[in-house]
């Protein structure tokens, strides 16, 4: 794993680098400079929209009684797009514009919450139910009814708690 990141670290920026050279001989340094700051601007717009729509998701997803786990996994790919896009460079502005792409980051997110421990976490959907009586007694009546020993604990509810695995 950490050869990877090193990798990364190391393998991304001289693929900028590289991709900025050639695009740069071929269309001018202003233009190439120009592009880098429109592709940022651009991709922030968007990332800004398109985190309102996964946010108003997952409260509607939180409104019926689910865990919005996909909207929570498309709000981090959104927020690793909009850092590939603030980056300047054509190859991670291309990582961070392919990510804008809804039906692709859901399938993104679907893929990472079925090979995740994420998924095992939050399985149970069911409901519990708490069912039982109580009696709120002033400290006169928990006298009376216990006799000569006086109740200095809590209130105490009986019930029964019964899981319904749908």
């Amino acid at each position: 794993m950490l050869a990877i990141i090193l990798l990364l670290f190391i393998g991304i920026p001289l693929i900028e680098i590289y991709v900025l050279i050639e695009v740069g001989s071929a269309i001018g340094a202003f233009t190439t400079i120009f592009a880098v700051v429109f592709t940022a601007v651009l991709g922030v717009a968007l990332i800004r929209i398109q985190g309102f729509s996964t946010l108003q998701k997952a409260q509607a997803t939180m409104n019926q009684g689910g865990v919005p786990a996909l909207e929570m996994f498309e709000g981090v790919m959104l927020l690793f797009a909009a850092i590939c896009l603030l980056i300047p460079g054509f190859f991670t502005d291309t990582i961070g514009f392919l990510l804008l792409i809804p039906p692709l980051r859901h399938y993104l997110a679907q893929r990472l919450i079925s090979n995740s421990a994420f998924k095992s976490r939050f399985r149970h959907q069911g409901t519990d139910f708490l069912e039982g009586e109580y009696e709120d007694l002033t400290p006169e009546q928990q006298y009376l009814r216990s006799g000569s020993q006086r109740q200095q604990q809590s209130k105490i509810i009986e019930g029964q708690i019964d899981s319904d695995d749908k």
